[in-house]
């Protein structure tokens, strides 16, 4: 693959609802520009994009995947970076990597389908990042899509930046051209995108009339002058228009719609062209803004590649076949082989010996990479996602990602004894892949927890570690951490005498057990012995005791908290009188005196926030009250969203991924933090205190 300057590429990631058609487009655009010989289909597992096994068996996309185009444009030859993510929202890290490098987007809905959660999600994605885009309807073929019933809604939804460049021309029901609204000229169809021109048909001028006006008025509004010559009458030449055009769709203030055909591969040459000539290279899409590190202030550069080296890593790909490649953006300067580039974030240099362009899975070398363009890096030892390279010399650190935090959890164990090491090794393997997935190791609970953006990405995860590195494990419920107390103040005796020939054990304590009110300490240990009954050496041993037995609660074995234990009396022997005999008396005294004051269990208790549609508030909340939650309030929202915040208790939250989106239709998206413990109702309380004997009895046996 040839090099390319800043100004020659365009760095676009594709965007929507999960079967929209996005690795289609990517397809298309590939087999028009000479990549592939023939083109491949999702349905046979033969795509450029999805090339990945678990990506084949379930035929969607899992991970984002590079996809370079050369395409000879209007004024010169261009390369596309074509950024191809999935659309199921359980892999969104994977598409947040995706668009922190894009300088444009192309937001694919199926006509028939029309606006899914997945297209908002987009369309918000977009904003977010202020990415240029157009939207590209796929799916014309189907005769029961309606364009221009779609276009309305689209309008509805996003408002005036909608700007339909196309009219379909059907004819007998079949989709066979489109109407260039930009140029008034008719285009039908001969092979695949290729097209003639041809007359624009009687019963397409009406809507082609509407959508030509509102160009024309967008054209007007660029500047005074225009404008004038609007209101006098007078027609902007085709340039005008053009140029018009380019800086409100590179502004976000106009979202062209262009139309086509994924299987027929028909409508893609248009597509390309409008890439090359309204999406901005990565000179004109924006700054790259980060952190000097030698004085610690705030640094902007334009692309440009006459300066010394700078570049962030989005995307890091761990395969066992073809090895590690760390994939980066470049900003300043440009990347060459066999030379030595400084991890700023490590404060490590690392060798590179040559310079690659990834293709799906294809590897290609290249002689070099300019400022603005996409490429990887093989085998770095320390480099991970977010960190920046430059030179030691010149040490600038870009903004990682902005990756979503992973909620949703299950416990993990090996399905065969011994594998657990391979297991973890397998695991960073991915968790380097994806920032969005992590294992967990909860000590309190002994259990392993692998955290994700959702249940599909877990099942996806297990999968992987089969298929890639042989490792099988199980996934299941996993166990919450509750707390043991008390409610009231008891005394309680505690003796130990052992007598075994020699030397005895003797110790003999009175203690008195109450809450400390205080939660977040186990425990608080204080003495009131008077007259010498118990000697001050035997002090420790006994809260040695008490300090035991907070780790194991005698209620269910799970951690004690808020107790205040105070010695009172007791008494020795002088010579079968040991620290170890105290401190036993001590325990017995404990789980004695704690089931005689009221214990409790104590819930963790999460405090929530969800984030949906007004539509979905009343749903929402409804669920949230059968989940045992107390709702404490709404927040209004831009865009006619609300943030619904309540406290909620951390075992009901298990599940809540799926629940959630299946009541909002999957837009609903929520965060939670840990809050406080609070008691838990008797019914819990009693489920919880029998599940964990019986666990504990099928443990032991």
């Amino acid at each position: 693959m040839d090099v390319y300057g800043t100004k020659q590429i365009r760095n676009v990631v594709l965007l929507g609802h999960g079967g929209a058609g996005k690795s289609t487009v990517a397809e298309a655009l590939a087999y028009l520009t000479g990549v592939t010989k023939r083109m491949g289909k999702v349905s046979d597992g033969n795509t450029i994009s999805d090339y990945d096994k678990e990506e084949i068996k379930r035929q969607f996309s899992i991970s984002t995947t590079m996809v370079p185009i050369e395409y000879q444009g209007a004024e010169g030859k261009v390369k596309i970076n074509l950024l191809d993510t999935p659309g199921y929202f359980d892999f969104v890290g994977e598409v947040e990597e995706a668009v922190s490098v894009a300088d444009a987007a192309i937001i694919v809905v199926n006509c028939k389908a029309g606006i899914e959660v997945g297209t908002e999600k987009a369309w918000e994605l977009c904003e977010e990042y202020r990415l240029p885009r157009i939207i590209f309807v796929t799916n014309m073929d189907d005769d029961h899509a309606s364009f221009r019933e779609l276009i309305l809604k689209l309008e509805k939804q996003f408002g005036r930046k909608i700007a339909p460049f196309q009219v379909p021309i059907r004819e007998n029901e079949k989709f066979v051209g489109f109407v260039n609204a930009v140029k008034m000229e008719g285009r039908r169809f001969t092979n695949l995108s290729d097209y003639e021109e041809c007359e624009i048909p009687e019963y397409t001028k009406k809507n082609l009339g509407i959508i030509r006006d509102a160009l024309i008025e967008a054209v007007a509004e660029t500047s005074e002058e225009y404008m004038e010559r609007y209101f006098s009458g007078e027609e902007f030449t085709q340039d005008e228009i053009y140029t018009a055009v380019q800086t409100n769709v590179c502004q976000g203030n106009i979202v062209p719609v262009m139309m086509g055909s994924g299987i027929n591969c028909q409508g893609f040459h248009a597509l390309l062209n409008a890439i090359d000539r309204y999406f901005p290279s990565p000179d004109e899409a924006g700054e790259c803004i980060g952190v000097d590190v030698s004085n610690g202030e705030r640094f902007t550069a334009k692309y440009n590649d006459e300066v010394s080296l700078s570049a962030k890593v989005f995307k890091t790909v761990v395969d066992p076949f073809i090895g590690k490649y760390s994939l980066m953006k470049i900003c300043t300067g440009v990347l060459k082989p066999d030379s030595t580039i400084y991890n700023v974030n490590k404060d490590a240099e690392e060798k590179i010996a040559k310079v690659y362009v990834l293709r799906g899975k294809e590897v290609i070398e290249v002689p070099e990479l300019k400022a603005g363009d996409i490429g990887a890096v093989a085998k770095l030892a320390v480099t991970q996602t977010g960190d920046t390279i430059a030179l030691r010399t010149a040490p600038i650190v870009y903004h990682k990602p902005k990756i979503s935090t992973p909620y949703t959890y299950m416990r993990y164990t090996a399905k065969t004894k011994g594998d657990e090491d391979k297991i973890s090794s397998a695991l960073s393997k991915l968790m380097e892949e994806d920032l969005t997935l992590r294992a967990v190791n909860d000590a309190e609970n002994r259990q392993s927890l692998l955290y994700g953006i959702g249940d599909q990405q877990l099942e996806v995860v297990v999968s992987k570690l089969l298929s890639r590195y042989k490792v099988e494990v199980e996934l299941s419920k996993p166990k919450f951490a509750f707390r043991e107390t008390i409610r009231k103040k008891v005394e309680a005796p505690g003796r130990y005498k052992k007598q075994s020939g020699g030397h005895g054990q003797f110790g003999d304590v009175k203690m008195s057990f109450e809450p400390s009110g205080d939660l977040e300490t186990p425990y608080v240990f204080e003495e009131k012995v008077f007259g010498g009954a118990v000697p001050k050496n035997y002090f420790p041993a006994v809260e040695k005791g008490v300090q035991e037995c907070c780790v194991k609660g005698p209620l269910a074995a799970y951690p004690v908290v808020g107790i205040k234990a105070t010695l009172l009396d007791g008494s020795y022997h002088p010579v079968d009188s040991s620290e170890m005999a105290f401190k036993m008396a001590a325990t017995l005294a404990f789980k004695k005196g704690f089931m005689e004051a009221g214990p409790v269990l104590l819930e963790p208790i999460a405090s929530l926030k969800v984030v949906v549609p007004d539509k979905y508030t009343g749903d929402v909340m409804g669920d949230l009250n059968r989940r045992r939650g107390r709702v404490l309030g709404m927040n209004s929202l831009h865009g006619g969203k609300q943030e619904i915040v309540a406290d909620v208790p951390v075992s009901e939250l298990y599940g809540y991924n799926t629940d959630l989106r299946s009541m909002t239709g999957g837009i609903g998206v929520y965060s939670y933090e840990f809050s406080r413990y609070e008691q838990a109702p008797g019914d819990v309380q009693k489920k919880e205190v029998e599940a964990r004997a019986a666990s504990l009895d099928s443990s032991e046996s």
